[in-house]
């Protein structure tokens, strides 16, 4: 799979934003740019053309559950997951690192893999970092992740030291097979700042053709992952794309791409939308809510979603109260809607040179879910810019 990765605005500095083009053999991908979750070859709710209309370019499956079920070998004969599935765009695969250690049962590990019993039907397995790349090339994305040890940001310093060792030596077992999608790295490290330096530096000596950025968004504080995103953005290859794993939240996202972010996936927009919680630069909007039984105006004048430019949020209130199925699609529709337009005004912010302003009063507008957060991301934001 050829993959290649241009940069056509912002990165002055080793992690400040940036605008890119990522081209794979199906298509190119304006970047930054969000990956709707497809776990198991589906976005949840949503038909293919539905997420295309959002404006997505690139979607992510999982490997880990797409082999525990149908099997990787299944969707092969079937002709790929991309006919599987029915999205012609490209598709990224997350190995089922993260899912192994979160889900599996009866869970060991050591040099030569994981054995695990399935969350499924108890079974059993060893996952090893070949099979991972067997795994991925037989669904036949167009990137692939290695397996990697994943570890709660609170693990132990010798436990993170050791999974971090360890993701390296099982990224250099991946890379030798010379995997048919493009292999990214996994940099991993916990919160342990020197730690992922020192993973970023041994991984981009690699010369892989992405990055990805793991084992944040698990508990530590908002703090403690910018920072760590910061190292690691700062020591990683500046003509690589950069992914960081498993964040969604809007205000992550800008508070990432100052970083040098340029790629984003999380289940949380269509998780939330599910229940009746829908993204506006104000904040989150919970549907369900009195205040909006009567309302026409549409939550968000701006926004070109199916949902805002058909029905009213008084619509969408009553799908929810009743527990209609279309209100899980109309809400899910309107939260990957509005990170494509988010990561769309962070582009065009960063090529006019306008980002830091641009930042500085979506964060000032935004009001996240926690207020200790809120009251943070003022005042970081405001240090950084002094900086």
């Amino acid at each position: 799979m050829v993959l290649s990765f241009r940069l056509d605005g912002g990165g002055h500095g080793p992690a400040a934003p940036r605008a890119g083009t990522l081209t794979t053999d199906r298509g190119a991908v304006p970047t930054p740019t969000f990956m709707p979750v497809g776990t198991l070859a589906s976005v949840k709710a949503l038909t293919p053309d539905e997420v295309a209309a959002t404006g997505a370019g690139i979607t992510l499956v999982n490997a880990y559950h797409l082999y525990l079920r149908p099997g990787h070998r299944l969707i092969e004969s079937l002709g790929g997951v991309h006919r599987f599935m029915g999205w012609n765009g490209p598709i990224l695969s997350d190995s089922g690192g993260y899912q192994v250690f979160s889900l599996a049962k009866l869970m060991r590990v050591d040099d030569e893999g994981v054995r695990f019993r399935s969350h499924l039907d108890g079974s059993e397995h060893h996952y090893t970092p070949e099979l991972a790349i067997e795994v991925q090339s037989a669904l036949g994305v167009d990137i692939a992740m290695p397996l990697d040890h994943v570890l709660p940001g609170d693990a132990p310093a010798p436990d993170q030291r050791e999974a971090a060792e360890r993701t390296l030596r099982w990224f250099d077992r991946s890379q030798a097979l010379d995997p048919s999608p493009a292999l990214f790295a996994i940099v991993q490290g916990g919160v342990d700042e020197e730690l992922r330096r020192w993973h970023a530096r041994e991984l981009g000596a690699r010369e892989a053709p992405g990055y990805a950025i793991g084992g944040l968004s698990v508990g530590e504080s908002k703090a403690e992952m910018h920072a760590n995103t910061e190292v690691a953005c700062a020591e990683l290859p500046a003509d690589r794309p950069r992914y960081l794993m498993g964040v969604g939240s809007p205000e992550d996202l800008v508070h990432a791409v100052a970083r040098g972010v340029d790629m984003f996936d999380c289940v949380l927009p269509t998780r939330l939308g599910r229940t009746g919680s829908l993204f506006t630069d104000d904040g989150r909007v919970h549907i369900k809510g009195a205040r909006y039984r009567e309302r026409t105006a549409p939550l968000d004048p701006d926004c070109d979603c199916a949902l805002c430019a058909s029905y009213s949020p008084a619509y969408l209130h009553h799908l929810f109260r009743n527990e209609e199925l279309l209100a899980y699609r109309l809400a899910s529709i309107h939260n990957l809607r509005y990170l494509q337009r988010l990561c769309e005004r962070l582009r065009e912010a960063v090529l006019a040179g306008a980002f830091d302003a641009f930042a500085g009063e979506f964060l000032d507008r935004y009001q996240p879910a926690d207020e200790t957060v809120r009251t943070e991301q003022r005042t970081r934001w405001r240090s950084r810019s002094r900086t």
